[in-house]
């Protein structure tokens, strides 16, 4: 089995060392993530391309294209099969073997791309699979100007390569090419959609979340930045950032004016962000701010919350629309976590200001003891985001199983998407689908008499979710990791 990546076309107008450097990176991303799929994975990259090279195992497939349409910094990659060249009629046999059928009642053309020394020309060899195509196939016939199917080959010296599906990728530069941030997350739909965007853009990104006082709202951010992660950034380790911020909101509503609050807690909130991005060596904040979306998002206030910090603050959604935004969450897969989130409203302002005048939100700031902020910074803890799950474990002790109990139900709680791709199936088992999102919910109408086995690919987010229905006291779950899983 074979992949063409084509990269980014941003990468391809850079000047040739950063070029080189995008295209180095990008290929070291795609040996990481690649071979933790398939160990004998090969990755070489060429000037104008990049080529894997990996095993013939149908069952491997969909996951290794499930990573190269989520890695950042590929416009598009080509499976590919692969076959010695003979000659003419038996490059078309070949074509016809993988595009015969998937041509019925399609318009077609045959493209070709051709180096080497031969005895005929592209045209040529274009004209003769297309011509056989057209007779041997039940097809609606040749289209060269708008066909409903182009069949794409390559004839390298004395090797053909047969475009088998062309696949979209992410676009953006290669994850770790730009400098690293950290992204304010509160597991909404704004603040996710910036992290996914920045990461796309090449930026290793760091989460940082301001736990207001919910235990839930703290473990369900954690399960979409480990997503996230997991999903568009596994090819580098980063942080996650939980700053206890309860103490901070009991100090605004005491001693703020209630109009002032909301936009003294933001200021607050960069001040502990701009801590935190000098404690991971970054120079940047990122935020799913959007003009004029709430009430603090006004320009005079965010004039006003910025000047709290020198750090740079970053917003990708600055003059996105609502619906925009919720569209990109359903198409990365956040959409499902951010409807379902745990809110905490810390502090709610009877009357907001829209025009914060900077004179009153530093005399208002005079009456906070910020001695409450720095203990909130001195109690905040570094996780690398890999071990999240871990460290749910220690304060809950799941029991992982690679073989099922008698009489217990496993629960796949994958995403429906990751789920289809790859069904999970149990001998003399009970395989019920709850997905994730609706995991809680539905779990207190199960049958309590009955042990559960949570599962999902990597075992990571069933660990999370175990913990916590552990906590709540539900003392029949466990986690099911299959030996080969």
């Amino acid at each position: 089995m074979q992949f063409i990546v084509k990269f980014f076309p941003e990468i391809t107008i850079k000047s040739k060392p950063v070029r080189k450097q995008f295209v180095k990176q990008l290929r070291n991303n795609l040996r990481v993530l690649l071979r933790a799929v398939d160990p004998s994975v090969v990755v070489e990259s060429d000037w104008d391309k990049i080529v894997v090279q990996c095993s013939d195992d149908k069952a491997l497939h969909e996951q290794l294209v499930g990573v190269l349409s989520c890695t950042p910094g590929i416009a598009h990659f080509l499976d590919v099969m692969e076959f010695p060249f003979v000659d003419m009629h038996d490059a078309f046999e070949k074509t016809q073997m993988l595009w015969g059928d998937r041509l019925a009642g399609k318009t077609f053309v045959v493209r070709c791309k051709r180096t080497g020394a031969h005895e005929f020309s592209s045209h040529q060899l274009e004209q003769y699979i297309g011509g056989g195509l057209n007779q041997h196939c039940d097809s609606a016939g040749v289209d060269l100007h708008n066909p409903d199917i182009t069949v794409r080959l390559e004839l390298r010296d004395q090797r053909l390569f047969v475009v088998n599906q062309r696949h979209e990728g992410l676009g953006g530069f290669p994850l770790g090419s730009l400098d690293s941030v950290v992204s304010l997350i509160s597991g909404g739909f704004d603040s996710t959609v910036s992290s996914y965007l920045t990461m796309k853009r090449g930026m290793r990104t760091h989460f940082c979340f301001f736990n207001l006082g919910g235990r839930d709202h703290e473990v369900g951010v954690k399960e979409v930045a480990l997503y996230l992660w997991m999903k568009y950034g596994a090819s580098s380790r980063v942080k996650f950032v939980s700053v206890p911020f309860e103490g901070v909101v009991s100090e605004i509503l005491r001693n703020v004016d209630d109009s002032q609050m909301g936009v003294i807690l933001k200021r607050m909130m960069m001040r502990a962000g701009s801590h935190v991005a000098a404690q991971l060596n970054v120079q940047a904040m990122v935020t799913g701010e959007a003009v004029a979306q709430v009430s603090s998002q006004t320009l005079a206030n965010l004039s006003v919350i910025d000047s709290a910090t020198d750090t740079l603050v970053l917003r990708p959604l600055i003059a996105s629309d609502k619906e925009d935004i919720i569209r990109i969450s359903r198409q990365i897969g956040t959409e499902d976590f951010a409807a379902v989130m745990p809110e905490y409203c810390g502090v709610i302002s009877v009357k907001p200001t829209t025009r914060a005048k900077p004179e009153k939100i530093v005399n208002e700031e005079h009456k906070f003891d910020f001695g409450v902020l720095e203990k909130a910074l001195a109690d905040a803890r570094y996780i690398n985001i890999d071990t999240l799950a871990d460290e749910e474990l220690a304060v809950q002790e799941v029991e992982i199983l690679n073989i099922p109990i008698h009489g217990a139900v496993i629960i796949d709680v994958r995403h429906p998407s990751e789920e289809e791709r790859k069904p999970l199936i149990v001998a003399n088992t009970e395989v019920q689908k709850i997905p994730f999102y609706e995991l809680h919910a539905a779990f207190v109408g199960l049958d309590q008499s009955k042990p559960y086995l949570l599962y999902c690919d990597k075992g990571v987010m069933s660990k999370l979710h175990a913990a916590h229905l552990l906590e709540q006291g539900y003392n029949n779950v466990k986690v099911y990791r299959p030996a080969n899983g």
